[in-house]
């Protein structure tokens, strides 16, 4: 998704509010996890976030996401941020985190989700990272014991929920549900 940044999203300097950033990638995110999930997803963690550059009153916005994993019923979503000068169209990377989401049923309880299928090197390189990560998650807030007693994710862990590929739900600008390109 790319936004026009305008004065009243800006701090006294000039710059993108940091929270209007966050929730801009919020946003972004649980898109990509409603798409992947087919569910309506909530924000269960957020990795740390670091600005990397400002970005400017009259510069784009991008914030693009994807599913890099998916657990059983949660799914870690990487978010980049990206500035735009619009005149001389320098882009540039300016933050990037990992979301967690919950997919809920209709009664708000947290229910199944599709695995995700990493095919090329590069996604089964991102889900092995994403994997270290919900490991790092569920360590830092003690629920790796209880975790692990659950089945990893893969064909059959989750009967009825067929497994779904990165790419079929990432969230950019001018990407249609079901595909896209990652800048």
């Amino acid at each position: 998704m790319t936004e026009l940044v305008l004065p009243n999203d800006a701090n006294p300097l000039g710059n993108i509010l940091g929270g209007k950033v966050m929730h801009l990638m919020d946003i972004a995110g649980a898109l990509a996890a409603a798409r992947h999930s087919r569910r309506v997803c909530v924000t269960a963690s957020v990795d740390s976030i670091d600005f990397l550059h400002p970005i400017r009153v009259g510069e784009a916005i991008q914030v693009v996401a994807q599913v890099t994993d998916a657990g059983r019923t949660s799914m870690e979503v990487q978010v980049d941020v990206y500035s735009e000068n619009l005149r001389t169209g320098q882009r540039r990377h300016t933050a990037t985190a990992f979301f967690t989401f919950v997919a809920l049923d209709e009664g708000g309880r947290p229910t199944p989700v599709p695995a995700v299928i990493a095919e090329t090197p590069e996604e089964r390189r991102r889900q092995a990272e994403a994997r270290r990560r919900r490991q790092a998650r569920l360590a830092r807030v003690g629920r790796l014991v209880e975790e692990q007693a659950e089945p990893a994710q893969g064909p059959g862990r989750t009967a009825g929920v067929p497994a779904r590929r990165p790419g079929s739900g990432p969230v950019g600008d001018g990407e249609e549900a079901g595909g896209g390109d990652r800048p």
